[in-house]
């Protein structure tokens, strides 16, 4: 069902033109169809705050679910921002207090860039926590992406990521692990996924404290993991909320800033998201772009539009498919009046344990 344009952000005339079903407040109130409020805590830096607002709205609002999608973005203090993020922020977004007062049903949290070897040293790390202590008592479900997957990790169960010693950058092959866990059980068995990542937590060290993996790849590790309930919090590595041309960006501004020299190497390309001829045109591109560098020349263009053509996006259903199953598990649990057993020994009073929610801190 359609998201409900309860306020002015630009990102529902974004998806409306992409002929995405958006719903005016007024039309939605002549609909009998229940409500659910969905958080989008984003975290992300400025130059991706609008697109993942838009990745992650075009997710929920591709669900099959019998309701109404309101969208509550929200920010945290202790992130780096410009004058054009944080005007964006305070004009559509909410405040956490308002979140608080009002509730959700289901929690997004984005990824973010880091400035610290350590999460534990960064500025936005207290104001994270207190969201996690928030949503671990009043919402439903939380679905963390990359560095927020990460962070909830070391917060709740005391594993630190590992620095991979190089960047996990690419669109990868996955398997689903756990077939018959309900966020998986209607996806295909085999799709790709894009990773953009320098950290990882290994499996043996999830399991270890009880986390249930249900998607992995051979080249890039653990992708979708669940809390030891049924999905009081989803856990992911990778990225299926990007974009076909995520990735495409990304290497731009890695390009750039090895123009710029704000990096000392040239980066290298995503792993198997080119297809050959994009790479050669890439490979005679880096040769124009080094030789601008040492020159003192203007920063040769790349056109986009030699390129998008040769992509192909092999995640976006898959994503699509675990979006509607997560908020098809909320939708149960928050309905009293179809609350079941979702698997075999579960509690019928509480189906997804959620008297424990989220673990506690470590000591």
């Amino acid at each position: 069902m359609p998201l409900v344009a309860h306020t002015d952000l630009p990102t529902f005339g974004r998806l409306r033109l992409e002929g995405q079903e958006i719903l005016t407040v007024e039309r939605a109130r002549h609909q009998d169809i229940r409500e659910m409020h969905i958080g989008l805590l984003n975290m992300m830096p400025d130059a991706a705050l609008e697109a993942t607002e838009r990745q992650f709205f075009r997710l929920v609002g591709a669900s099959n679910s019998i309701v109404q999608f309101h969208m509550h973005p929200f920010s945290i203090e202790g992130l780096q921002r410009g004058d054009k993020a944080r005007e964006h922020i305070d004009r559509y977004y909410e405040s956490f207090d308002t979140i608080r007062a009002e509730g959700l049903d289901g929690l997004i949290i984005s990824g973010a860039n880091v400035t610290h070897p350590q999460l534990r040293q960064e500025p936005f790390w207290e104001p994270l926590t207190r969201v996690f202590d928030w949503a671990r008592d009043n919402v439903t479900s939380t679905l963390c992406s990359c560095l927020a997957t990460h962070a909830l990790i070391e917060y709740g169960y005391g594993i630190e990521r590992k620095h991979q010693g190089f960047k996990r950058w690419g669109v990868y092959s996955h398997r689903v692990v756990e077939p018959k866990h309900p966020l998986v059980t209607t996806i295909n068995t085999r799709f790709d996924v894009p990773h953009s990542r320098f950290n990882e937590i290994f499996r043996e060290d999830m399991e270890r404290v009880g986390l249930r993996v249900l998607v992995e790849s051979g080249e890039a590790g653990v992708h979708l993991a669940v809390s030891e309930d049924l999905m009081r919090v989803v856990f992911f590595q990778g990225h299926p909320e990007y974009d076909t041309v995520s990735l495409l960006k990304e290497y731009k501004r890695e390009v750039l800033r090895f123009f710029s020299g704000e990096r000392d190497d040239y980066p290298p390309m995503p792993e198997h998201y080119f297809n050959l001829e994009v790479a050669d045109r890439l490979n005679e591109y880096g040769q124009q772009v080094r030789e601008a560098r040492r020159m003192g020349a203007a920063f040769p263009e790349l056109m986009e539009t030699e390129i998008v053509p040769h992509l192909d996006n092999t995640w976006r259903d898959t994503a699509k498919s675990v979006f509607n199953n997560w908020l098809g598990l909320i939708y149960q649990v928050t309905d009293q009046n179809r609350r079941q057993p979702l698997m075999a020994g579960m509690d019928p009073a509480d189906p997804l344990n959620l008297r424990d929610a989220l673990p506690r801190k470590s000591a």
